[in-house]
């Protein structure tokens, strides 16, 4: 398996307080990469560190199969949108780019053009960025991130603060650089949801920490799947699902319901089973835990401080 980026305890330290610490991250190519946790948990740190933007306290972390002094031969092919991106309020997307691509020493015909259709910036014209709304920033900060066809994007918080259709937008535009353009992507957040519906691995860090890694795949085996059903007779509708072979069955909440755990796909020949044997089925409600609630489980932590 590649690896674009990998982390050996790395460590940032502010004084005695370790902002970040032993942090051990591990960046397929292709692939968009999600960094959860809640404000001030060591998110931007790390990102910081990764992007050449801070130095380590200890630690050390590759990128594209170098590592130590080598590393900085190598981070023409990152790009970085680190907090609001830089741009010049009184120019126009066109011309934001082109003084970040001139400045890159890149002067191909149409390329600026061809980075703002990507970003789907392309009919804005001569608008002065600063009346962009706030999505419309954040794709030009990570249309000014891929200039100078980088392999691998940081992206710190880029959702952050957008009205449902930017993040749309974002999210949109993120999966089509991984999947057109073939893009490695770190990204960081705190709206799970969002994080849930476009990664493909993620990294929780918690108070500094990182205290899990895993797939989307991972994710369905770790917090699995539920159904709850409500009988007019649920011991006699648990002995019968029982027997039918789903073992991992119970009575909860005092037996008023019946749970079973990782059997949404089953729940047709359930009911069918139970109606054919003339018990009443009175609700039966399934669902899946999401990220965000495998994120809570983790961390132990509220809905409120996500």
């Amino acid at each position: 398996m590649e690896y674009v980026l990998t982390t050996n305890k790395l460590t940032k330290k502010y004084g005695h307080v370790a902002a970040a610490k032993d942090i051990d991250i591990n960046i397929k190519r292709g692939e968009i990469y999600g960094l959860i946790g809640r404000n001030g948990a060591g998110k931007t740190t790390i990102m910081r560190m990764l992007s050449g933007l801070s130095t380590p306290t200890s630690g050390s972390y590759t990128l594209f199969g170098k590592e130590g002094k080598d590393v900085r031969g190598e981070m023409h092919k990152v790009g970085v949108l680190i907090e609001a991106p830089g741009i010049y309020p009184n120019m126009s997307a066109f011309d934001n780019l082109k003084i970040k691509c001139i400045g890159l020493g890149v002067y191909k015909p149409d390329y600026v053009k061809d980075l703002l259709e990507l970003v789907g910036l392309s009919e804005t014209g001569k608008k002065k960025s600063g009346a962009f709304s706030l999505g419309m920033r954040q794709r030009l900060g990570i249309a000014l991130a891929l200039a100078g066809d980088p392999e691998l994007i940081i992206l710190d918080e880029p959702i952050n603060g957008l009205d449902p259709q930017g993040i749309v937008e974002i999210r949109n535009t993120l999966a089509k650089l991984r999947d057109e353009r073939k893009i490695t992507i770190m990204i960081s957040s705190h709206i799970l949801e969002e994080l849930g519906k476009l990664a493909d691995s993620y990294g929780i860090i918690n108070d500094g920490l990182l205290i899990d890694e895993f797939t989307k795949e991972d994710l369905h085996m770790k917090s699995g799947k539920n159904t709850y059903i409500v009988t007019d007779s649920n011991e006699k509708a648990l002995s019968l699902i029982k027997a039918s072979g789903i073992t991992d069955a119970s009575l909860v909440n005092e037996g008023s319901k019946i749970h079973i755990s990782d059997e949404l796909s089953r729940e047709k020949n359930i009911v069918k089973l139970l109606v054919n044997n003339d018990i009443f089925v009175k609700e039966v409600v399934s669902e899946e835990f999401s990220l965000e609630d495998y994120f809570l489980k983790v961390t132990g932590g509220g809905k409120d401080n996500v």
